[in-house]
C-alpha cells in the first residue's frame, strides 16, 4: 500500500470474497455460521468501560427462522441514556486532544482485524441477524466496512492538510478543525452493517464522541462491530452503544444542551420528526446542532428502446431483488419502453425462475427473509391489494409464507397506471413496479420519473444511444444523488461512488467522502503574527507640510 500525504496509507477497496463451492472461504463461514447457531449470545450495552445488563431480556431471532434463538439483548431506559450522555462527555477532552495520528491508528487496525480475523464472525452475525446471504453480507459487512475505515482516515487527512495558501512575511495563517462542541448521536439501521458501523466511526475519527443507538433488528452484528473496535484499542467513552427504544432515547436526547448533532439513517417520517424536534429545542443547545440524514428512496430504472436486453433484465433483476429489495437504493419502479418490454419481460420472468428462495446457509439462494413480522405484514399487504386491484396485474412472484421464516417472492406488478401507491412509496421489500410508456413518450416519461416521488436517491438510465443517456441524464438531474448508466441503480462503492440523495431522501452529505466529514468539525482559523505592532500610527495618518488644519 503507497503513502499519501501525512505518509497516512493510501486505500484500495478491499477485495470481495466470491465464496465459491470449493473456496477456503466458504468453509470459514460455514463454521462461524455453525458456531452462531450453536450459542445464544448475551449481549450487553457498551457504556463507558461498563457492560450493562438490565432485568428486561429482548430474544433475537434469525428472520429466515424465527423459531429458533441466537442471543438475548439487554433493552435499557432513559437511564442508560443519560449514563451514555455522561460517558461520552467524561472521555471527551481526552478524546479530542489525542493526535488524529493516533485516533486515524485506531480505526486502521480496526480494518485489519475485519479483514482477517473478524472477516467470518461478523458476516456470519449479519446472514443470521438479518437474513442476508454470504455474498451480501460479504460486500457489506465485511467490504464496506473495512473500506469506510480505510477511505475516512485518508479523507480525515485530506481535511487536515488543507490549510490557508497565504502567510505574509512575519505571520503564519491556519485552520484548526475542531470537534464539535458536545456529543453525537448516531443512529443506525438494519439492513447494512456497514452503515451502522460507519455512522458513529466517521464521526468518532474526528475528534468527536458518540452514543450509538443501532437498530433492534442489526443489534446481533452490532455487538460484534464494538468487540472489533475495542480490540482495535478505543478508549472507552468514545462510542457508547445502547439499547432503547427510540422515543425514550429522543426525549433524552434531544433535550440536552450539550447535543451537537445527529448522523441518522432510516425512515423519512422519523427523521422529518427527528428533525422537527431539534427545531423546537434549539434555543436548549450550545450551538446550531449538525442535522445529517439518508432517508428513504423510491428509485428508478429507465429503460430506452435502444438498450440491450440482457442487460436491462439482469440490472432490473439485481437492483429490484437483492437482499429482498431492503436497500434505500433498491429499485422499486421500472419505466420501461413498449416495444422492448416484450423482450425484458421474457428474459426476466425466465431469470425469476431459477432463482432459489431460502435460509441464509445455504449459499444456493439469491433471496431469503425480510428482517421481521412487521415488515412481511405490510408488504404482503400490498400484495394482496394488488390482486385485486383492476388497473394493475402481478406477472411474477405474489406468493409469501411465514411459517417458518418471512419469505417473500420476488413479486412484479405491471401498471396501466403510472402513479399507482406501489409507484410513490417506499415498501423496502422485493416489489417491483413496472409502468411500460409508449416509445415516443420517452422525453415525457422521464418528467413523469421525476414528479412521481418526493425521494431522489438512486435511478439508472438503460440505453445505448449516448444522445439519449445526455438527455435523461440532464432531466432526471435532481432525481437521484446516485445515478447510474447501463447499471442497475444499487451497490455505490466507498471511494468511487460516494453515496446519498436529496429531496425526501436526506440530506446528501454523501457517506464515504471527505465531504461527509466535513459535516462533523467545527473549523477554526488562527492567525499567529511574529513580530507584532507595536503603535497604532498608521502612515496614511502623516500630515503634509504644507497643510495645518489650525
Amino acid at each position: 500500500m503507497t503513502k499519501g500525504f501525512f505518509n497516512v496509507p493510501v486505500p484500495v477497496n478491499e477485495t470481495v470474497l466470491q465464496y465459491g463451492l470449493s473456496s477456503p472461504e466458504r468453509k470459514l463461514l460455514k463454521v462461524a455460521i455453525e458456531k452462531a447457531y450453536s450459542q445464544q449470545l448475551d449481549i450487553p450495552m457498551y457504556i463507558g468501560d461498563k457492560e450493562i445488563r438490565t432485568n428486561k431480556k429482548i430474544a433475537i431471532h434469525p428472520p429466515h427462522r424465527h423459531s429458533h434463538v441466537l442471543g438475548y439483548y439487554h433493552e435499557g431506559t432513559a437511564t442508560e441514556v443519560n449514563a451514555a450522555i455522561d460517558a461520552a462527555l467524561q472521555a471527551k477532552l481526552s478524546w479530542e486532544l489525542m493526535p488524529w495520528e493516533h485516533r486515524a491508528a485506531i480505526f486502521l487496525k480496526a480494518a485489519d482485524l475485519i479483514a482477517g480475523p473478524y472477516r467470518y464472525e461478523i458476516n456470519a452475525a449479519t446472514m443470521l441477524g438479518q437474513s442476508k446471504n454470504a455474498y451480501q453480507a460479504e460486500i457489506d459487512a465485511a467490504c464496506e466496512m473495512i473500506d469506510f475505515l480505510r477511505f475516512n482516515v485518508k479523507y480525515m487527512s485530506d481535511i487536515y492538510a488543507q490549510q490557508p495558501p497565504v502567510s505574509p512575511s512575519g505571520s503564519w495563517n491556519r485552520i484548526e478543525q475542531r470537534p464539535l462542541e458536545g456529543f453525537v448521536f448516531a443512529l443506525t439501521p438494519f439492513n447494512f452493517t456497514a452503515i451502522a458501523g460507519n455512522l458513529p466511526t466517521s464521526v468518532a475519527m474526528m475528534g468527536n464522541v458518540v452514543v450509538w443507538k443501532p437498530s433492534n433488528t442489526q443489534i446481533y452484528s452490532a455487538q460484534v462491530l464494538m468487540s472489533v473496535f475495542k480490540e482495535a484499542g478505543l478508549p472507552a467513552g468514545v462510542i457508547n452503544l445502547i439499547y432503547v427504544s427510540g422515543p425514550v432515547a429522543g426525549e433524552v436526547i434531544f433535550n440536552h444542551a450539550d447535543f451537537a448533532g445527529i448522523h441518522f439513517t432510516g425512515s423519512t417520517k422519523v427523521f422529518h420528526d427527528i428533525w422537527k424536534t431539534i427545531g423546537t429545542n434549539i434555543h436548549r443547545y450550545k450551538s446550531y446542532p449538525r442535522i445529517v440524514g439518508e432517508t428513504g428512496g423510491k428509485d428508478f430504472i429507465v429503460i430506452h428502446p435502444s438498450a440491450n436486453v440482457a442487460t436491462s433484465a439482469t440490472a432490473v433483476l439485481r437492483g429490484a431483488f437483492e437482499y429482498q429489495g431492503q436497500k434505500c437504493s433498491a429499485a422499486s419502479r421500472l419505466y420501461v419502453a413498449a416495444s422492448i418490454w416484450p423482450a425484458v419481460k421474457q428474459k426476466l420472468l425466465a431469470d425469476l425462475t431459477t432463482v432459489k428462495t431460502g435460509p441464509v446457509e445455504d449459499f444456493g439462494n439469491f433471496i431469503n427473509a425480510v428482517i421481521d413480522e412487521a415488515s412481511f405484514d405490510k408488504l404482503t399487504t400490498v400484495i394482496k391489494n394488488a390482486k385485486t386491484h383492476k388497473e394493475v396485474e402481478i406477472i411474477a412472484g405474489g406468493k409469501f409464507d411465514k411459517s417458518v421464516g418471512y419469505y417473500i417472492e420476488p413479486t412484479i406488478i405491471e401498471s396501466k397506471d403510472p402513479l399507482y401507491v406501489t409507484m410513490q412509496e417506499e415498501l423496502f421489500g422485493p416489489i417491483l413496479t413496472v409502468f411500460v410508456y409508449e416509445d415516443d413518450q420517452f422525453e415525457a416519461t422521464l418528467n413523469l420519473i421525476d414528479t412521481t416521488s418526493g425521494y431522489a436517491l438512486t435511478g439508472a438510465i438503460i440505453a445505448r444511444d449516448r444522445e439519449i443517456i445526455a438527455k435523461a441524464s440532464h432531466i432526471l438531474r435532481n432525481s437521484a444523488g446516485n445515478f447510474y448508466i447501463n447499471d442497475k441503480c444499487t451497490g455505490a462503492v466507498v471511494g468511487q461512488q460516494p453515496f446519498g440523495g436529496s429531496r425526501g431522501s436526506g440530506t446528501n452529505d454523501k457517506a464515504g467522502s471527505l465531504i461527509n466529514l466535513l459535516r462533523w468539525v467545527s473549523p477554526r482559523a488562527i492567525k499567529e503574527t511574529f513580530n507584532p505592532p507595536v503603535d497604532y500610527f498608521y502612515p496614511a495618518f502623516e500630515i503634509e507640510k504644507a497643510s495645518n488644519a489650525f
